[in-house]
């Protein structure tokens, strides 16, 4: 006759497997709900549309001599303010006269808003990107030593504190009209308001990895200050720059557009969407398309920069990381 219950073994027998079992189905579901960063990046709704608006935008930077054939700068008295699909006359370098369709119109000295929004796209996003670039490289160099290095962070601080204390526009307005409209000096005038903003987040960071235990451990051995910098510090810093990078890009676009509007930005013969909206707000309520268009590729511009900037937020910050 068997017994009908199990030996004592067998039960610890059963009761290891079924915990091996359930360790390895923990380590799959593990493994599965954790997705790389590249997946989420191409699952994210801001990402796909906010990249592929951006990239479109951008494509016209290379593709602007193929896509007309007409000098933004070129001024044609006899076809001022045509609407949108008007077919103006042009001379070739030879004198020879042709038509083309300007699909976006003419503004008050005859240019082709076309072509104008075209390559305005160069120069704003230039500037963006240049903006960007500088802001971010010196903003992690000073925020690096100022979080630290804790007797040059009480000295740094306040002066960015006392920056960000004035705006933006005000310190962009006055550094251009000390220095004269120029690309590089609005480049300039748009950087150092960034500057701070990238400092105080690069130091934020700083200040609670410098608190780490391996971070310490490297002191104790006696690793070299660059190198706990550059080998422990730097690489937490990246991903949040990154996003931070995205939309300083966007303000810097706008705020170029602002200044050019204003009339204290890029010099009137540069193309560039704040420039065409400045040359054209004075017959807007009758000629609404010299406004318009540029308008419309400026806005998108920024839009397309912030969600790509909202998404890579979501996905590379692990606190703000969400399954999609």
């Amino acid at each position: 006759m068997t017994d009908q219950f199990p030996d004592e073994s067998s039960q610890q027998q059963t009761a290891a497997d079924t915990a091996v079992i359930s360790a390895e189905s923990a380590e799959a579901i593990e493994v599965r709900e954790q997705p790389s960063v590249w997946s989420r990046l191409l699952r994210h709704p801001s990402v796909i549309i906010g990249g592929l608006l951006l990239t479109l935008i951008v494509g016209l930077v290379p593709a602007a001599p193929f896509l007309t054939s007409l000098d933004p700068t070129d001024i044609s008295p006899r076809n001022r303010n045509k609407p949108p699909g008007f077919m103006t006359v042009h001379k070739d370098e030879e004198g020879s006269k042709y038509e083309v369709k300007a699909v976006m119109g003419t503004d008050k000295l005859g240019r082709d808003v076309f072509a104008r929004v075209i390559y305005g796209a160069r120069v704003s996003l230039m500037v963006g990107l240049c903006v960007a670039f500088i802001a971010v490289s010196i903003g992690l160099l000073i925020g690096l030593l100022a979080g630290y290095f804790r007797l040059l962070d009480a000295i740094v601080m306040r002066f960015m504190d006392g920056l960000m204390a004035i705006p933006a526009i005000l310190l962009a307005i006055a550094l251009v009209s000390l220095s004269g409209a120029s690309l590089f000096t609005v480049i300039m005038a748009i950087v150092i308001p960034e500057i701070p903003r990238v400092v105080r987040l690069v130091r934020s960071i700083v200040l609670s990895i410098r608190e780490e235990p391996y971070v310490e451990a490297a002191i104790s051995v006696g690793t070299p200050t660059p190198k706990i910098l550059y080998r422990h510090v730097l690489p937490n810093t990246i991903a949040p720059l990154i996003v931070q990078g995205t939309f300083i890009c966007g303000s810097a676009i706008l705020l170029e557009a602002i200044l050019s509007f204003l009339g204290v930005g890029v010099p009137p013969e540069i193309p560039t969407w704040g420039n065409i909206m400045a040359q054209g707000r004075d017959l807007f309520q009758i000629y609404p398309h010299s406004i318009f268009y540029p308008g419309i590729f400026l806005t998108l511009t920024v839009l397309a920069i912030n969600m790509l900037g909202d998404g890579l937020r979501d996905t590379i910050d692990p606190r703000m990381s969400r399954e999609f």
